[in-house]
């Protein structure tokens, strides 16, 4: 039996397996959660989202946020990170621990254009007038990816579903368990974090929570940064155009 550990960060559940640090590795996950959490107003992330001006911002937000914008363009803008004022106005304004707060959907409205309104440069970022954004999933397959790289090369890191698999992993997908070496896979979902009619997914378009006839994506890519990204873009788009758009970007793929 490798080494696990198992525990609770980003309001789910984690996993780390290898024979790597597996102790520093869980350090590293709640340590950068916290800076990149829009919970905390004195965090890295709410500074950004306050200032509507230039930030000085760390190198691990940098390159996050960078990822964000590759994000936007690889998904043709239907993961766009965004759509915070959506994510308040249907009831997501506290940790799901916590509980929703009441929906205010005359509130929603469909998110801008992200290269529109997030500038980075080397060091520093700035937002639009009005402009706020949750890193969301593009940080989980981000950091699976970046955890995997402080563990080693036999590790897997499992961020809620976000996970990378360096060297050769048994991994259960969608009910069945493949061989995975070397590579990322995620799941996005309409079914869990989930209240009344409510759902975590953001249409961008519409500024609602999506509803395209798909509750469940699962995909393998290069890297779980891509999995998160094509995952979503696929359970966005509904089943007529997932198919494709996951045969041109995944390795593999689940719907339903």
């Amino acid at each position: 039996m490798r080494p696990e550990l198992h525990f609770r960060a980003m309001g789910t559940t984690c996993s780390l397996f290898g024979d790597g640090d597996l102790v520093d590795g869980e350090r590293w996950v709640r340590s950068f959660a916290a800076r990149i959490t829009r919970f905390d107003q004195s965090s890295e992330l709410s500074h950004l989202n306050a200032a509507a001006a230039w930030v000085d911002i760390s190198p691990e937000l940098e390159q996050l946020l960078r990822a964000s914008l590759r994000a936007f363009e690889m998904s043709g803008g239907l993961v766009n990170v965004a759509v915070l004022p959506s994510m308040i106005a249907i009831g997501y304004t506290r940790p799901l621990a916590e509980g929703p707060t009441a929906a205010r959907l005359d509130q929603a409205h469909s998110a801008p254009l992200l290269p529109n309104v997030l500038n980075v440069k080397r060091g520093k970022a700035r937002l639009a007038p009005n402009v706020r954004i949750d890193l969301g999933g593009v940080a989980k397959g981000w950091m699976a990816d970046r955890l995997c790289e402080r563990l080693g090369a036999n590790s897997l890191g499992n961020l809620g579903g976000d996970l990378f698999a360096r060297g050769e992993w048994p991994v259960e997908i969608a009910g069945q368990t493949y061989l995975l070496r070397d590579l990322g896979v995620a799941t996005s979902s309409t079914r869990r974090r989930r209240w009344g009619d409510m759902h975590h997914v953001i249409d961008p378009r519409t500024g609602l929570p999506a509803a395209s006839g798909l509750e469940e994506v699962s995909v393998a890519a290069d890297t779980a940064t891509a999995a998160e990204v094509i995952a979503k873009t696929a359970l966005i788009a509904g089943p007529d155009l997932a198919p494709a758009y996951c045969a041109t970007h995944a390795q593999a793929w689940w719907l339903s």
